[in-house]
């Protein structure tokens, strides 16, 4: 089960939200790539960096911090964020992002998506926001009727490298991974599951790793890595080293 520390971008500054919101953001580091060496100086062998201007404004806002990261960090980088058309695919993959996340894109255009995988085989991440059980999109500013379950059925056969399931209301809140129905989406897929959204602590990443033969297949920390609820070299140790 891989960890993969976030990197979450606002304005070129590395920060982390509360639930999707904007407005409550608290900023880690004014440097994102010496962030990424640091993640990777302890062991980390993936970054996971979100746009998070991009995600909003609806195309890329931070391309040099990014750049700065994909330049510095050495290890595969995967990106969402602000990702809305095949150009800005195809930019990011040759500006040498390892993986791309697409959650927005996989909603409103689910044949661009599935073409991006056939055409960039392991490359591509579907990724599957849910508050209350339903997709939202667009930085999570808007919800829709669709079901995170049914969504994630409708690229079962795309090819798709991983899905990310983010648990909104969890997220940046510290109150523990949604366990249950992450291990329960990632039982109905042959497509491994990511989980994100509200790591607390080591006890979060042992309950996740139970579950990895049910296709769990790695986990996203941001929060409680940056205040130090989370050591970073214990967590390693407990997801241990298979790829995803």
């Amino acid at each position: 089960m891989i960890l993969f520390p976030a990197i979450d971008l606002k304005d070129g500054q590395c920060v982390r939200l509360l639930r999707g919101e904007m407005s409550r953001a608290t900023v880690f580091s004014d440097d994102p790539a010496a962030q990424s060496r640091r993640f990777v100086a302890a062991g980390c062998r993936f970054l996971h960096v979100v746009d998070l201007d991009g995600a909003f404004a609806g195309k890329p806002m931070n391309r040099a911090a990014v750049e700065a990261i994909v330049a510095a960090a050495g290890v595969p980088v995967q990106l969402g964020g602000g990702i809305r058309d095949r150009a800005t695919i195809e930019g990011w993959l040759a500006a040498g992002v390892a993986r791309l996340i697409l959650g927005t894109l996989a909603l409103s255009d689910p044949a661009l998506v599935k073409a991006a995988c056939r055409a960039y085989p392991g490359r591509i991440v579907i990724g599957i926001d849910a508050r209350g059980g339903r997709v939202a999109v667009e930085g999570w500013a808007k919800a829709s009727e669709r079901d995170a379950l049914d969504l994630a059925l409708e690229f079962e056969d795309a090819g798709a490298a991983a899905i990310v399931y983010t648990d909104i209301e969890r997220d940046g809140a510290l109150v523990g991974v949604n366990v249950e129905a992450t291990a329960a989406l990632a039982r109905r897929l042959t497509t491994g599951v990511v989980a994100s959204g509200g790591v607390a602590g080591l006890d979060d990443l042992r309950r996740l790793k139970v579950h990895e033969a049910d296709g769990i297949a790695g986990v996203i920390c941001g929060r409680a890595l940056y205040d130090g609820r989370l050591d970073l070299a214990a967590a390693l140790a407990v997801c241990g080293d298979q790829a995803c």
